[in-house]
């Protein structure tokens, strides 16, 4: 009897999942038929289940690839229908007129005019994205908007209208597309991928192992600068950041498996511009926009390693669970956040649900508080988005004077990090993160970068380890991948 059972019990796992699969294509092909939302076109690759990794080593050549994990329904697009993209102090926007050509589109004169969201289109709330907008905004560009910052010379924006993309599913890989003629973009896919695997990326290779920008003494002197700020009142908390750089060869995304395999991060990403590649390892959550205007974030504040021996790892998060000093950090970025949402929520619909809770990934234990707001009917996405970076968590409060600080302290811009990748779908819902444990490659050089939050009661070798503990791993791997090892200086 009991075996009866499990064998029914399978078969009716298999068949829940097989209706939820098809009840989310039909929803999609229903909308598309009354014109809510116009994904026309649906096939399930015909192929072997291809890893994440073979898919965008096949495609890396594609303008505008991008991967997100989408909440474990992971998704890569290519190929945009049109594309923003902010690089030596200037917009430039681009459209497709063919299948692979672009050219300059100078109807665009800001991003607003780029992004247009339809508030008759209606997406289902499980399926993460479903045709809209990805990309990424820098920290520099975001802290711009109130701050005088010096900029890198790679891309510090894009953003990419993608009509056609892939996303994994439990029984394999289906291609989407809403775009002109999507039978051409799906025979070009499958004849992408039928092919043997791409030789053409040349495997990533350090010329040397990772060296700080800063020395430990240069790194103590910026921290009691920073103590001098909050005694003096500038400020109460700041997120101090350093680079860790070395010169390369090679793709990143040769190696981003790897990675993804060694963080598991909830909110991984992969970006492809040009000689520009961005490889996102994040665990926090910036925004996320929910169906009926409803808005989260989830910021990070306190951070402890972790251990094999069981009984140490539970000690360390007991540690993080207990600190005060980590509460006392966390709880004033829940204010700076609460802040930001309250300029484009309801009134009274702001709302702090979790507090202070611990949440363990492979290599650190985080404090993870979560607010929750509704967005007023006028609000748009891309406007609150844009308002509320950078983050609270990756700033400090009050947040201008903070990056008046960072911007005089690191004295060197931080590219992406610490700014945010996501998406938006036609609706306005979407996800965004914080590009922390974010490697950036551009041209040949590797930069990673780890901060932490310095309030007065922060302790500077304390500090200086955490900054460590937070990049370690990735570090000691990424610094396997050259021709010669040599030690990793402090």
């Amino acid at each position: 009897m009991l075996r009866n059972f499990c064998h029914f019990a399978d078969k009716w796992q298999a068949s829940l999942f097989a209706f939820k699969l098809c009840s989310k294509i039909a929803f999609l092909l229903i909308c598309s038929f009354l014109g809510d939302f116009s994904v026309r076109y649906i096939q399930k690759l015909p192929l072997p289940v291809p890893s994440i990794q073979h898919i965008l080593t096949q495609l890396h050549a594609s303008t505008g690839l991008v991967f997100l994990n989408n909440h474990d329904s992971p998704i890569i697009a290519f190929h945009p229908e049109a594309y923003a993209i902010y690089q030596h102090d200037e917009y430039r926007f681009y459209q497709r007129d063919a299948f692979t050509n672009y050219h300059l589109n100078h109807d665009y004169k800001n991003l607003n005019d780029f992004i247009q969201f339809d508030p008759t289109a209606s997406a289902s709330s499980d399926l993460g994205f479903q045709g809209g907008y990805i990309g990424f905004i820098g920290y520099d560009i975001a802290a711009s908007q109130d701050v005088c910052v010096k900029h890198a010379v790679q891309p510090a924006l894009y953003i990419g209208l993608y009509r056609t993309y892939l996303c994994q599913h439990a029984d394999g890989w289906y291609f989407y597309s809403d775009a002109e003629q999507p039978e051409q973009h799906y025979n070009w896919l499958i004849d992408q991928l039928s092919q043997t695997l791409a030789s053409s990326i040349q495997p990533l290779r350090l010329h040397h192992s990772f060296h700080p920008r800063w020395s430990k003494s240069e790194y103590l002197h910026a921290f009691h600068k920073i103590q001098d700020y909050i005694k003096a009142g500038d400020c109460y908390q700041i997120n101090l950041t350093q680079e860790f750089q070395t010169c390369c060869e090679g793709e990143l995304l040769s190696k981003a498996d790897q990675l993804w395999t060694l963080t598991n991060a909830p909110y991984a990403g992969y970006l492809k511009l040009d000689d520009f590649e961005l490889l996102s390892c994040s665990p926090e959550l910036f925004i996320e926009f929910e169906a009926n205007r409803s808005l989260k974030t989830r910021p990070i504040k306190g951070t402890m390693p972790r251990y094999k021996d069981l009984e140490q790892d539970e000690k360390s998060k007991q540690q993080l669970k207990s600190s005060v000093k980590d509460q006392a950090e966390n709880v004033m970025i829940v204010d700076l956040l609460r802040n930001d949402f309250s300029v484009h929520a309801e009134t009274g619909s702001v709302k702090t649900t979790k507090l202070f809770e611990i949440e363990s990934f492979n290599q650190v234990h985080h404090m993870v508080s979560e607010i929750t707001a509704q967005l007023k009917k006028d609000a748009n996405p891309f406007d609150v988005l844009r308002s509320a970076l950078p983050g609270g968590s990756i700033t400090g409060a009050p947040k201008i004077r903070a990056m008046q600080i960072i911007e005089e302290l690191e004295q060197a811009p931080r590219g992406a990090y610490c700014g945010s990748l996501g998406y938006f779908n036609l609706d306005g819902t979407g996800s965004w993160n914080i590009l922390i444990r974010t490697i950036q490659k551009y041209q040949d050089t590797l930069s990673v970068w780890a901060g932490g939050g310095i309030t007065i009661a922060s302790d500077a070798e304390a500090e200086y380890q955490e900054c460590l503990d937070k990049v370690s791993a990735m570090l000691n791997l990424i610094n396997t991948w050259q021709s010669h090892t040599d030690d990793y200086a402090e």
